[in-house]
């Protein structure tokens, strides 16, 4: 599949939401690598913990030539099967999930790649689905494109959002219409070394309905090749920071938390995740 072209819709402005909200959890999570074989089968267990709710999960992934299987099973009997399939057709990837015994929550997703457009859709797995359709145009520079989601129970359209994104080689920058039209989020990305390491991101949403903009500003700071430091802050006062630790080679240690700096008597929200691999 290309790589050249303008990718997916869902990737407008996605590297600088994911520097404003990936990793700021406030959740107790460890995650453990058991084993891997020779096959490709990797075995997986995660603890999560959230106030009193705790939370057991088992998985297992399986990678054979162009296919990937996952496998999740949690203390609640659930299994989540996401099985991920490339090149079945030139520039194609195929994405199939399915949740037991809730086999009604299953989804059937088909993305097609070029060097100037990218199409996606997937599908629900039951008798009057949501079809979700998205398309981008233009090059790795510059792309604007769509989604829309349809409800075929109801003959209705459950979202439409329009985006648009430009790139550079230290920067990025993207303007989304999202949530029916109401709701516009304008965000700029600008690495501030020639690595790509550090970077400033700012965002502003603007709920038109209700004349409400919420601003967003954050960064990545890279301290040392083992440690890196994000944080945010919005206009609400709410600040936020992430701590990253490579504790031994891919292991990873997070610690996170929130304060509302005009609220400073609240207490502090604190996350801590752990992903240990042997």
């Amino acid at each position: 599949m290309t790589s050249n072209g303008p990718g997916l819709f869902s990737e407008i402005g996605k590297k600088a939401r994911d520097i404003l909200t990936a990793n700021y959890n406030t959740t107790k999570k460890i995650s453990i690598n058991t084993r891997s074989f020779d096959n490709g089968v990797v075995l997986t267990s995660t603890s999560l913990k959230d106030g009193g709710v705790s939370l057991a999960l088992v998985g297992a992934e399986y990678t054979y030539k162009n296919s990937l299987i996952h496998v999740i099973l949690d203390t609640e009997s659930q299994i989540l099967t996401t099985a991920t399939f490339t090149e079945i057709l030139p520039s194609t990837k195929a994405i199939a999930s399915f949740k037991f015994p809730d086999c009604s929550s299953g989804k059937i997703e088909l993305q097609y790649f070029h060097d100037h457009a990218t199409l996606s859709t997937s599908m629900g797995l039951k008798q009057s689905p949501v079809i979700d359709i998205s398309a981008t145009v233009g090059t790795s520079d510059i792309a604007l494109g769509g989604e829309a989601g349809y409800d075929t129970k109801f003959g209705s359209f459950t979202k439409y959002t329009a985006g648009v994104c430009a790139r550079k080689s230290d920067a990025c920058a993207a303007v989304i219409l999202a949530d029916k039209g109401n709701t516009i989020r304008a965000t700029y990305m600008h690495h501030l070394d020639k690595q790509k390491k550090n970077c400033a991101v700012g965002e502003i949403m603007r709920k038109l309905s209700t004349n409400e903009s919420i601003v967003i500003v954050g960064g990545v700071y890279v301290v040392d090749p083992l440690t890196v430091v994000k944080a945010k802050l919005n206009s609400y006062g709410m600040l936020g920071a992430v701590l990253q630790h490579e504790i031994i080679p891919k292991s990873m240690l997070t610690i996170s938390g929130e304060v509302n700096t005009k609220a400073l008597d609240k207490a502090t929200k604190l996350g801590l995740s752990i992903a240990l691999v042997p």
